[in-house]
């Protein structure tokens, strides 16, 4: 079964489902789950501290995100090219502006620029990180995140093999392209926790693949389990960014 086959379920009157492609991950898609929430949690953990900020949210998606900054941000835009996503985030997400435009293009009044999961896609990161500092000098604050290539791709591959990244990071390497534009970076890194913790120790020393797949109850298991991740189930901290899953960057001018 490819992405192509999962849709969104369960969305409001008048809001057309989005289609799984791979290239941004969408709420409401059991089989998609542990990425959703792999990146909710990001947008969780930035909204507890953009209170009274003008944010922009950069290549927003489907929206979900710029809905969570807004319950504590000042104001909300959410800016994406994609058409079906834009049409499908300003129907859904009432409470958030939303601009169809280049992410590169885009210029308004904000002091907070939420960008995430998306410059692996870029042609010119340097150019686009150049873009964020404009828009946020001189007071303002820039969280831009990426995966991690060290635990993404497969061991001991230079990269993930996803066709829709042009560039991906290990952590020294994303620290070094910040610090080309900003004065202040903190870097971060976003790890599992709780059960995602107890599943990665069971693969890693208990053998957890071979058992299910020996006695023959993938499926069933991971219908049950990959639908209960929670935001919870991940957590972020400063240390040991090589065993990162992603990197969380909050820079400032």
């Amino acid at each position: 079964m490819t992405d192509q086959l999962y849709v969104q379920r369960d969305q409001p009157p008048g809001v057309a489902p989005l289609h799984l492609t791979g290239e941004r991950t969408l709420p409401d898609v059991p089989e998609e789950n542990y990425w959703y929430q792999r990146h909710l949690v990001v947008y969780e953990w930035i909204a507890q501290r953009v209170h009274g900020r003008k944010v922009v949210d950069l290549a927003c998606g489907e929206g979900y995100g710029s809905a969570v900054l807004a319950r504590t941000a000042a104001s909300v835009i959410g800016v994406d090219a994609n058409p079906e996503a834009f049409e499908h985030a300003r129907a859904k997400y009432t409470q958030v502006a939303f601009e169809r435009n280049m992410i590169e293009l885009w210029q308004g009044d904000v002091d907070c620029v939420v960008f995430l999961q998306t410059i692996e896609h870029i042609q010119d990161p340097d150019a686009m990180l150049a873009h964020v500092r404009e828009l946020i000098e001189p007071g303002g604050v820039a969280y831009v995140s990426t995966p991690n290539v060290l635990t993404l791709a497969p061991k001991g591959a230079e990269r993930s093999g996803n066709p829709w990244h042009v560039r991906e990071y290990k952590p020294g390497e994303y620290r070094e392209l910040c610090e080309r534009h900003f004065g202040q970076v903190d870097l971060l890194g976003l790890f599992h926790a709780r059960k995602l913790r107890a599943h990665q120790v069971a693969i890693e020393h208990f053998g957890w693949d071979r058992v299910h797949k020996g006695l023959r109850f993938t499926k069933p298991f991971y219908d049950r389990f990959t639908p209960a991740i929670s935001a919870r189930d991940f957590t972020l901290r400063r240390v040991g960014l090589e065993r990162s899953l992603d990197l969380l960057a909050v820079l400032r001018p």
